[in-house]
């Protein structure tokens, strides 16, 4: 049988440790097992019970010092050396979910914020690759965007692009997302911009002059609106976290994404003519 997994990515900063941490307080809430795996070798704290965390292999302050290289880089080499020990992740994972699954093992993978990860090296597809191999996870790409972004018409299409690019990078369902929508005021302006839709959005980029390359920046403008919007490659998803609902039916489209739960055994239905007790299980006591 196979898992099933999220691959958490974006921005710095964009939110993707309290998305995990929602959906992890959903799942127990609704007593629905899922482990999370933090593969941020800069994280200080977790708001969530962590499975397997990477600073147990390696030392993100270790690796700036005897290296001598700054966080981005330092952060880059710790996925490196990740991918080149995944026989460490095989055996932290095999503990938590077995080396067979039963069904209904759900990882999440909480990944650091350095876009080039996902964008343009092969890093994480090497990961997958391995997790599709090794275990038969069905994994879902969740890119997480600040809605902060919806005020910047800039930042909003330059953080398509980027889900985008991680889209053809990794090669898996995916689902985005824009967090953190209960900070965006009015409580309406996230609908609004999201429903005008990225052709329109790009459009008013092109009616503000910009010097004399405006034309042509205006129809790289319409250029990537059109893309966007003609083929529905980046269609974000809003997340409130302040609403249960809206955790609940993200968490739906990402399970469907990856067929979670269709290949479980139907319970059977309890029969409501029989009066509830320890051997009332829709069918006779003695069978």
């Amino acid at each position: 049988m196979p898992a099933f997994g999220q691959l958490v990515i974006g921005p710095a900063g964009s939110g993707k440790s309290t998305f995990c941490q929602l959906v992890s307080e959903h799942c127990e809430t609704v007593k629905r097992r899922v482990h999370v795996v933090n593969l941020d070798p800069a994280a200080e704290e977790f708001f969530y019970p962590c499975s397997v965390d990477i600073r147990d292999l390696v030392s993100l302050d270790d690796v700036m010092e005897e290296l001598q290289l700054g966080p981005n880089g330092g952060l880059v080499y710790c996925i490196e050396y990740l991918v080149d020990h995944l026989d460490w992740l095989e055996d932290e994972l095999s503990e938590v979910v077995g080396s067979t699954g039963s069904g209904d093992e759900y990882v999440l993978f909480d990944l650091p914020g350095q876009i080039e990860l996902f964008s343009h090296r092969d890093l994480l597809k090497r990961l997958v690759s391995f997790l599709q191999q090794t275990f038969d996870y069905r994994i879902c790409c969740v890119y997480i965007m600040d809605s902060q972004f919806v005020t910047d018409v800039n930042k909003f299409l330059s953080g398509c692009l980027v889900g985008l690019s991680s889209m053809v990078q990794l090669e898996l369902p995916h689902v985005s997302i824009l967090s953190k929508c209960d900070l965006v005021r009015p409580r309406g302006a996230i609908e609004d911009f999201l429903e005008a839709g990225p052709r329109e959005i790009a459009s008013t980029l092109s009616s503000i002059p910009s010097g004399s390359g405006f034309q042509k920046f205006a129809s790289l403008n319409r250029a990537l609106g059109d893309l966007l919007e003609d083929y529905g490659m980046v269609t974000f998803l809003p997340l409130d976290p302040t609403e249960e609902e809206s955790v609940s039916d993200l968490l739906s489209q990402i399970d469907h994404a990856i067929q979670y739960g269709e290949d479980l055994e139907p319970k059977e239905p309890r029969d409501p003519d029989m009066e509830p007790g320890p051997d009332a299980r829709g069918g006779n006591a003695t069978d």
